[in-house]
């Protein structure tokens, strides 16, 4: 990262700091990051922050706590790792205190070590608490015991704060609008997925596992600069595209099926989200052609849809009368389209939602519903995915030449004034860019 580009982080996250503090008015929040956790014996998981610490700080390192405070005298104060020589031999780089607070524009900076001491002098005579209970249930006792102190301590005229606040309510509420520092650092991101799957297309042939093609995706990642993937990718070949969730990855591609790729990275936190679905042998069969571009009507109807004059449920509405008339068309659905979506016989080839937002989580902070329970108006500046789906498994009454047949198309897509930015174009989609794209080898 460039001087200046650091700078302009260094800046972003102050600036929601600020922002956060402004919402709080008058108390006191704390924000830890997530533990470290063990994998097995002495080896641990690899570290991933914890989102709401990290839109906040841009700070990466475990042990650390946000404290921030509102009102009269606002501070911003960091707690982490004291800068230790011997322990970075075996652990790698440690800023310290010192450092962090000055290479992160935090008012003070403290050792971890004395969170405890300095953490229950702060929180007296605060007027509330921002934190969010039953997150983590290590730092909720930590915390009920730092306020039951206080209340001991009455007589000396300290007093634990009256009221404790949902801290991510506040945090939710501006993480769901990106700023354009994260909207480009998104962009990226997607643009390392979108190269990762147009590589998968060009690699992906028969005598090969489903693990060797998410190795693919691995090295894309990382050789773009990706630090991790978004989530555990999903490599389904054949009848395993019918299982929404299937992460095995471990079975032999076969000539004649469909590949689903359900595939993003993480780029200094954003994640990006991407499917696609290819046929192995580089050409659809009538079958998988009808479907595939049954789906990808859908999912056109529905980026049409992603816009600020519709509401949140717009583009699923959008895409599944698509998917239902098609339905019908094909024989996997009869009756009338008002019929079918009254009964929900559509559920059997299209059981989950069309999209969600995105951000520094795949399923990013941000609600859906109005607290009145009307579905929140789009909003520029929001991320969500549009991925509507068709799985045909084996059944009665489904005609055989569908069976076995699942499909997703999955796009990150930016909320703006008009027509939506569609940030992850640049992954082939239409039957013939597919087509053509596997013709060319790696």
């Amino acid at each position: 990262m460039s001087v200046s580009q650091q700078f302009s982080a260094v800046e972003e996250f102050s600036q929601r700091r600020q922002q956060l503090m402004a919402h709080m008015v008058e108390g006191i929040a704390v924000i830890p990051t997530a533990p470290e956790v063990i994998r097995n014996r002495d080896s641990h998981y690899p570290y991933r922050f914890d989102s709401y610490f990290y839109y906040l700080t841009g700070f990466k390192e475990p042990e650390s706590v946000l404290v921030l405070i509102a009102g009269a005298s606002p501070k911003t104060i960091l707690f982490c790792r004291d800068k230790d020589l011997e322990r970075e031999i075996w652990d790698g780089f440690r800023y310290g205190p010192a450092a962090a607070q000055a290479e992160f524009g935090f008012d003070e900076a403290y050792s971890i070590h004395s969170l405890n001491e300095v953490l229950l002098t702060l929180l007296s005579n605060q007027p509330r608490l921002y934190y969010s209970l039953g997150a983590d249930a290590v730092w909720d006792q930590t915390l009920l015991g730092m306020l039951n102190q206080l209340r001991s301590q009455g007589r000396a005229g300290k007093q634990p704060p009256q009221a404790i606040m949902d801290v991510r309510q506040l945090i939710d509420r501006m993480r769901v609008i990106k700023s354009a520092y994260e909207l480009n650092t998104m962009r990226r991101s997607a643009q390392i997925a979108a190269n990762a799957h147009n590589r998968a297309m060009q690699v992906a042939r028969g005598k090969q596992w489903e693990y060797e093609i998410e190795a693919e995706f691995l090295h894309t990642f990382y050789q773009h600069g990706a630090q991790s993937p978004a989530y555990t990718s999903i490599v389904a070949s054949g009848a395993n595209a019918c299982t929404l969730h299937y992460n095995a990855n471990n079975a032999p591609l076969t000539q004649g099926d469909l590949l689903l790729i359900d595939a993003g990275c993480e780029l200094d936190g954003y994640a990006s989200d991407i499917t696609r679905t290819f046929p192995i042998n580089g050409k659809f069969s009538p079958a998988q052609k009808d479907i595939y571009e049954l789906v990808l009507a859908a999912q056109l109807a529905a980026i049409e849809h992603a816009t600020p004059a519709h509401h949140w449920n717009a583009p699923h509405e959008a895409a599944l009368k698509v998917l239902v008339d098609g339905f019908i068309h094909y024989g996997l659905c009869t009756g009338s389209p008002e019929a079918v979506m009254e009964t929900g016989a559509y559920r059997q080839f299209y059981m989950h939602r069309t999209g969600h937002w995105l951000g520094l989580d795949v399923h990013d902070a941000g609600e859906y519903k109005t607290s009145e329970g009307d579905w929140v108006m789009l909003t520029p500046g929001q991320v969500l995915t549009v991925e509507p789906g068709c799985y045909v498994r084996p059944a009665e009454h489904v005609p055989e030449h569908f069976w076995n047949i699942g499909i997703r198309i999955e796009d990150d897509v930016v909320i703006t004034d008009g027509a939506c930015e569609v940030i992850t174009a640049a992954a082939k989609k239409s039957v013939v860019e597919i087509e053509a794209l596997m013709q060319t080898s790696l």
